[in-house]
């Protein structure tokens, strides 16, 4: 059966940034850093869609030739992340990361996905002083949290 993911709304903040999308997990208390090409597979698992369809409305997108390894290895990427809803979708069976970007090769069309993340620390951990959560930001180190989503934005 053809896998049709469907990303995770719930729980999360996000915000929409030139060229990267930022997720705040709320129930993990991590932020997560999508780079444009890994925001865009996000986006369109949509649960209805399939990896065929999400690779080649990528290659619409872009102009560039796009392998169904790239959207693979995004939703690995967000599975492992838990920005997926329902089963999980890893690597085909037997399959590494590096192997995958052997395939894709180094020279790709289109920007290998990438999800970075980093824990963000709750209240009881934040420094005192600074802007409380919900409050305005432009850079983490005004929130008590140390988190700012968004530029400005809002302080987590």
């Amino acid at each position: 059966m053809e896998q049709k993911p469907l990303a995770r709304k719930t729980g999360l903040v996000t915000q929409e940034m030139p060229d990267e999308l930022l997720i705040y997990d709320m129930g993990s208390k991590k932020a997560h850093c999508l780079n444009s090409t890994a925001a865009f597979v996000w986006n369109s698992c949509d649960g209805n869609t399939s990896i065929d369809d999400i690779a080649s409305s990528l290659e619409r997108m872009t102009g560039k030739s796009v392998q169904k390894d790239i959207v693979v290895l995004a939703l690995e990427e967000l599975s492992k992340n838990n920005l997926l809803d329902g089963e999980d979708i890893g690597l085909p069976s037997g399959m590494s990361r590096r192997e995958v970007l052997r395939r894709v090769g180094i020279a790709a069309a289109v920007a290998i996905p990438v999800v970075a993340s980093l824990a963000v620390p709750s209240n009881v951990m934040a420094a005192t002083s600074g802007v409380a959560p919900g409050g305005p930001c432009v850079d983490p180190v005004d929130c008590q949290s140390g988190a700012c989503l968004g530029s400005p934005g809002t302080c987590l």
